[in-house]
């Protein structure tokens, strides 16, 4: 699948079969997600993957639109690391651009993903670290259950012309 179709066919999948992904995909999502830019090239990220059952199972106690986790075979952690920040605040940006990068390159592998968010929410900020024993100067953004998908969804057409303005705002 080329990169067009990957991006324009992405969708939010929440349920998987119970196949299980390979290790190898794994760390191909990883090295995409590593090949998102970032400002100043800081790279301010850090990836916990989550493949025991009882950890995945434990985050929809604190974390309320986590249940795709229970499915899942994976899921991928997204974390800001502060003590890697040179340009204070943009470690959202840039791990948000890992995070696509993850979503993308899971769809053009056949494989079903979501992006449940954890940062600004506090309490589920906090809940990820406890969870799994993260720094204080770690701060997880967002978590992506992976796996293959048990349900199919139709290419959604979101251009909207009237949000497209040149030049200046019209």
């Amino acid at each position: 699948m080329d990169a067009m179709e990957a991006i324009l066919t992405r969708r939010s999948i929440r349920k998987y079969t119970n196949k299980t992904v390979p290790e190898a995909v794994v760390k191909e999502l990883l090295e995409a997600a590593m090949s998102a830019p970032s400002a100043g090239n800081q790279q301010p990220w850090q990836f916990i993957v989550i493949n025991d059952r009882k950890t995945l199972d434990e985050i929809p106690k604190f974390h309320p639109f986590s249940q795709p986790l229970r499915e899942a075979s994976v899921a991928i952690v997204i974390c800001g690391d502060l003590q890697r920040e040179n340009f204070k605040g943009f470690w959202v940006q840039d791990c948000s651009a890992a995070t696509e990068n993850i979503l993308v390159a899971a769809r053009a592998r056949g494989l079903g993903t979501v992006w449940l968010g954890v940062y600004p929410m506090d309490d589920r900020v906090k809940g990820m670290r406890k969870l799994l024993g993260a720094p204080e100067t770690i701060v997880p953004l967002s978590i992506i259950p992976v796996g293959y998908p048990a349900e199919e969804k139709t290419r959604a057409n979101r251009y909207d012309t009237s949000r497209v303005h040149y030049n200046r705002w019209s």
